[in-house]
């Protein structure tokens, strides 16, 4: 869960914010950590970054003992907006899709 505290913050985005349980962060960043494999790491970058490009937002990713970790913020530093979170869901989505069972 996100300590969403600041007032600058849409009740909204709030609440879609709330429901990504695997980020961390506050109103100006959130993160996320997953423990992938090397071809699963590789698939979802490549997913995730056709989606980003097509929102037109910039997405951290690194590759650190295992693990891909993500950071997403805005790039004026400021409050996350709705593109933020939404590409937050959708990289959910494309999560569960490269671990799912073949």
């Amino acid at each position: 869960m996100l300590p969403l505290g600041r007032d600058d913050l849409r009740d909204d985005l709030r609440d879609a914010l709330g429901q990504l349980t695997e980020w961390i962060g506050d109103v100006d960043e959130i993160r996320r950590t997953m423990r992938l494999d090397e071809a699963e790491h590789a698939a979802l970058t490549e997913r995730i970054k056709v989606v980003a490009d097509a929102f037109q937002l910039r997405l951290d990713v690194r590759r650190l003992d295992g693990h891909t970790q993500i950071c997403l913020r805005t790039p004026d530093g400021g409050a996350l907006t709705a593109g933020e979170v939404r590409l937050a869901a959708r990289i959910e989505d494309a999560y569960r899709s490269v671990t799912a069972p073949r």
